[in-house]
């Protein structure tokens, strides 16, 4: 195959996404959707976009996004962090600039599991004397 492709995997919470980068003209494709369609909100697009910035723009590479689980930040989160891993893939002299800038960091906090006995994961029931 002549196609010089990058994969790379991000993940948030339960969020997982699977990124493939490839050269092409700055199309993005998540979960067969457009990428305006699947993230409707601005905020999120500048987010998941933001490694680009640093190198100048995403018009020279195709991206194929699949991801699933989890919320929609979390899912944003995960997809950010797998596109600069894809970047570095590509160019591995921004992994400096990505890793100051906070985008290699893996945000590994989980919902912490619920235990017998108390109505929550910490919190207990409400206590009363009589």
């Amino acid at each position: 195959m002549a196609l010089q492709e990058q994969i790379a995997t991000g993940r948030r919470k339960t969020a997982v996404a699977s990124v493939r980068l490839r050269p092409g003209s700055g199309k993005i494709d998540v979960n067969g959707r457009e990428f305006d369609q699947y993230f409707p909100v601005d905020v999120q697009r500048q987010t998941i976009l933001s490694p680009f910035q640093a190198i100048g723009g995403n018009g020279n590479f195709d991206l194929i996004i699949r991801v699933k689980g989890g919320g929609v930040e979390g899912q944003v989160i995960a997809t950010r962090l797998g596109i600069a891993r894809a970047l570095i893939g590509e160019k591995e002299e921004l992994h400096h600039d990505f890793k100051e800038k906070g985008y290699l960091t893996r945000d590994s906090r989980k919902k912490e599991r619920k235990k017998y006995g108390l109505a929550g994961a910490r919190k207990g029931f409400q206590f009363s004397k009589r």
